[in-house]
């Protein structure tokens, strides 16, 4: 094919080289990583006896939990959990717009035809008068056009620095919400289980307390006891039964809550029974370096990556107040007759070049520039507060769990005590040596420390997800949209 139309894609060609040769240069600051808002100490302050070797966290840290249900409750909800498909379509939107930014580095080709068939009143002077007529024309019309901003000043490279950075954010947070939806899943988990346990706690001591009343009421009749040990009794035993219902509402809305991380309907269960033996001593989680932490978690890396597109803006807004130049070439053919069309003398063809330089804009694009500082100042503020509050929550989720063992052993060391007193306290009541109230308070408090080693457990056992969630443990292994560089970052 020869002619102006390959002349003209040959044109374009040049343009594309001329432009690549000429934007070479970037106004405005290159991204550096700013400096942690505080000195970063050698070793976890809570993580005490713990050398400072940096250890990996495991990708499946659940699975440590030993509870095939549990495996599979997350995996469902990594697979159907309605805000982690919203972060993916997310993802998947930047990428499209991190791709518009880069296509706007090229050259803009686009082709056109048209024909057109036009009828219009003639009139003519004719012997004897004027003759009126109508006359048809035809007129057709091929043509290639190609244009291109030269980027002189790096204004559209910013622009597509900036939109990587976005994707890269996105990217990092779809990790987060991946991480937030697993660590709901398990903590909802145990949280079931613990009000499953709180319930057989209750149940035993409702069971307990209709014994104690039932014995009341035996020695009641033989004129054995009094009237107010009997309203004793009655009251122990209406006042455990008053708690089930609280334990059942809480237990189905936990029910409920996991079944919507999971994309199920909400429904609600019968209460399973629970082990005596559930708690196991899980091991330690190692801390690793606190250094470390600003490459681990996903919403740090999130952070830093939206600083990288503010800082990039920075740049596109500076170079916008430089002239831009801009590259346009059309060509092709006209002609009255389609079959005529594509030949020499019909060629058409044109080729510009244009400047267009800011002379006075009331210092709106210098304000531009200096909202841009500003955003990214904000950014910089934002990321070292994320960056303290991740070292705030390491360090709290390793004071919590070490404090929590140690109350774990107090309330055991407590309960085997409230059995011992609540059996010399039946004792003495059978001997007439005290007051059935002094029964009725020594079981209260025994199922009460019960309920509280329960509740110690779930702190101890919901420690360890937060501690893992702080330290930056997820599941790499869920697919991402490809990075900006067509690699998974």
């Amino acid at each position: 094919m020869t002619g102006v139309l390959p002349k003209t894609l040959a044109l374009a060609g040049a343009l594309v080289v001329l432009g690549l040769n000429a934007g070479c240069m970037k106004l405005g600051p290159d991204y550096q990583r700013p400096e942690p808002p505080a000195k970063i100490p050698a070793a976890y302050d809570q993580a005490a006896n713990q050398s400072a070797i940096a250890i990996a966290q495991p990708d499946r840290w659940w699975e440590a939990f030993g509870d095939p249900e549990l495996n599979r409750l997350v995996e469902l909800a990594v697979a159907r959990n309605l805000d982690l498909a919203k972060a993916t379509a997310r993802v998947q939107e930047l990428q499209a717009l991190f791709s518009q930014s880069r296509a706007e580095r090229y050259p803009q080709i686009s082709a056109s035809g048209t024909g057109q068939r036009q009828r219009a009143k003639s009139m003519s002077l004719e012997q004897g008068g004027i003759s009126v007529g109508a006359v048809e024309t035809d007129s057709y019309n091929l043509a290639v056009a190609a244009s291109y901003e030269v980027d002189l000043w790096g204004r559209l490279a910013r622009l597509e620095q900036a939109a990587r950075g976005d994707l890269l954010a996105a990217q990092e947070t779809r990790r987060t919400v991946a991480q937030t939806v697993i660590a709901s899943v398990v903590t909802s988990h145990l949280t079931i289980q613990t009000l499953e346990r709180r319930l057989q706690v209750a149940q035993s001591s409702i069971e307990a307390y209709q014994r104690s009343m039932e014995f009341v009421e035996g020695r009641y009749r033989r004129g054995l006891t009094s009237e107010l040990a009997l309203r004793q009794a009655r009251r122990a035993l209406a006042n455990a039964k008053a708690g089930l219902p609280s334990l059942r509402q809480d237990l189905g809305q936990a029910q409920q809550n996991l079944a919507v991380l999971v994309g199920a309907y909400p429904k609600v269960q019968p209460a399973r029974a629970q082990p005596a033996d559930y708690f196991k001593q899980l091991p330690a989680v190692p801390a690793g370096l606190p250094s470390e932490l600003l490459l681990r978690r996903p919403d740090l890396r999130a952070a830093e990556h939206t600083l990288q597109a503010l800082s990039a803006r920075i740049g596109a807004a500076k170079a916008a107040r430089f002239p831009t130049i801009s590259l346009t070439a059309q060509g092709g053919y006209a002609s009255d007759q389609l079959e005529s069309l594509i030949r020499p003398d019909n060629a058409l063809w044109n080729a510009a070049l244009g400047l267009t330089a800011p002379l006075f804009d009331a210092g709106l694009r210098r304000a531009k520039q200096d909202a841009a500082q500003a955003r990214y100042d904000q950014g910089v503020a934002d990321w070292a507060k994320q960056v303290l509050t991740a070292f705030s929550e390491v360090e709290g989720a390793l004071l919590t769990r070490r404090e929590q063992l140690t109350r774990r052993e107090l309330v055991q060391k407590a309960l085997a005590e409230a059995v011992a007193t609540q059996e010399a306290a039946q004792r003495r009541y059978m001997r007439g040596l005290s007051d059935y109230l002094d029964v009725l308070e020594a079981q209260y408090t025994r199922y009460n420390l019960e309920d509280q080693l329960v509740l110690t457990d779930y702190a101890i056992l919901s420690n360890r997800v937060s501690l893992h969630r702080a330290l930056g443990g997820g599941w790499d292994d869920i697919s991402a949209a490809p990075a900006a560089d067509g690699s998974n970052s």
